[in-house]
């Protein structure tokens, strides 16, 4: 249904335009990214690739059965043993179990290769999909927090057994 590859220089374009095509939707759940964050698109690509090159996140794109650049998922702020998961799927592909799969894959990834032994993330309480996304894939809550001044939910899932 989905495969995950790790982020590239490669992804650029398809990357660009899908956060283009997607902004407004995503906008609807998360904060917007901001003009700049597409005027200096290219730089902080670069930023991305060079935090992943010295192993403090990990960066993937998601893509579907037809090759087409549908999602990301990322685990950030590496460090003992641990990583924040994000993630963020197009409309197009909302609703059809891509961003459940994509977080099952990064888990297996971040149990193997990587060598994590759990995992965080936090999703504000009104963004039910990303909450249910989180429950499917093995994640419980941990307690609550702010993101970005609004209440959430902090969720983590230990990595043992992957």
């Amino acid at each position: 249904m989905i495969t995950i590859e790790r982020l590239s220089a490669e992804h650029a374009p398809a990357l660009l335009e899908f956060e283009r095509a997607n902004r407004a939707y995503f906008a609807r759940s998360v904060p917007d990214r901001g003009d700049a964050y597409f005027e200096w698109f290219g730089d902080r690509l670069g930023a991305l690739l060079a935090e992943q090159a010295d192993g403090t996140c990990h960066f993937h794109v998601v893509r579907d059965a037809a090759g087409a650049l549908v999602g990301r998922v990322n685990l950030v702020d590496v460090a003992d043993g641990a990583a924040e998961l994000g993630y963020r799927i197009g409309e197009s592909a909302s609703g059809r179990g891509v961003a459940t799969a994509a977080v099952e894959e990064v888990c297996r990834l971040a149990a193997g290769p990587y060598g994590l032994s759990r995992l965080f993330a936090v999703t504000t309480l009104d963004n039910a999909a990303s909450r249910a996304v989180l429950r499917r894939t093995g994640f419980t809550e941990a307690g609550d927090t702010v993101v970005d001044g609004r209440p959430g939910t902090r969720y983590e899932r230990p990595l043992t057994g992957l």
